[in-house]
């Protein structure tokens, strides 16, 4: 297994599944700092260790002229900002070895676009930074494809890294999240945290967007969490209907509290 670390104050591989939440996108300034303040509220009261997460860039979108974001100088500007006065810890995604090293800066938890999870030159610069590095198992791999990920992480100098799953390709615009993986990843050593929301996507499944099945999202995670993960990623908005990406598989802000106590319950039940 791999070696015990923190990320802040949050404990990754203790036993206790720690929370990555957050927008898919950083929409303004203003919202991302009223989301981190609300999640923060509602983790502090639960106790539940928080990671928060927005992207600066949505590089991979649907359509052409889809909304993206601030750009990785100002998005890590935000992030930072926020992670120093909220007293969190922060994560975003990063798209090319120039973008890892400016980000190592700011973000405390490097995280890897599911696309992109076997870039060799992205997966070395991410390593060289120092910082931790989470990878979004691509659509495309097998659980047991992720050693190799792995092996790259640690040639590189990584031993602090974790993988989510997010589900696998399966026909057209559409995704599986085999719970399977979760065991056989964390039976490899590897920490692994299970993305909830993208685990439900409909891939271009609304022609010029992304559609999906957000509801099923807390389901997913409740599975996810009985399995035995690490740590469970969701994004959340204030509101979805109005989210500037990825809304219909984002939890509405007024609901992730009871998801989390929910899965907060499962956990310490099968202690």
């Amino acid at each position: 297994m791999a070696d015990l670390f923190t990320i802040q104050d949050v404990e990754v591989g203790g036993g206790r599944p720690f929370f990555i939440l957050g927008p898919c996108g950083l929409e303004s300034e203003e919202f991302a700092w009223a989301m981190a303040a609300s999640l923060k509220e509602i983790c502090d009261r639960l106790d539940a260790p928080l990671i928060f997460k927005a992207s600066y860039d949505k590089a991979n979108r649907t359509a052409v002229d889809s909304y993206r974001g601030p750009g990785v100088a100002e998005g890590c500007r935000i992030l930072a900002e926020i992670g120093k006065d909220l007293g969190l810890p922060v994560t975003t995604d990063i798209h090319t070895e120039q973008e890892a090293t400016l980000a190592a800066e700011h973000i405390d938890l490097l995280q890897v676009p599911a696309f992109l999870c076997r870039q060799t030159d992205l997966l070395e610069a991410c390593a060289k930074t120092g910082r931790p590095v989470n990878v979004k198992k691509g659509q495309f791999l097998a659980p047991w494809d992720c050693n190799n990920i792995v092996d790259k992480l640690r040639a590189f100098g990584c031993e602090q890294f974790l993988i989510t799953e997010r589900g696998s390709t399966f026909g057209y615009n559409n995704l599986v999240a085999d719970m399977r993986s979760l065991y056989w990843m964390r039976k490899e050593g590897i920490p692994v945290i299970f993305d909830a929301t993208h685990s439900v996507q409909r891939p271009g499944g609304l022609g010029g967007t992304t559609g999906g099945d957000g509801e099923l999202a807390p389901v997913l995670a409740r599975a996810a969490v009985a399995t035995g993960v690490d740590g469970v990623f969701m994004e959340t908005h204030s509101n979805p209907a109005e989210a500037l990406s990825d809304g219909p598989n984002q939890i509405p802000l007024e609901e992730i509290e009871s998801v989390l106590v929910s899965l907060l319950r499962i956990h310490e039940a099968l202690q």
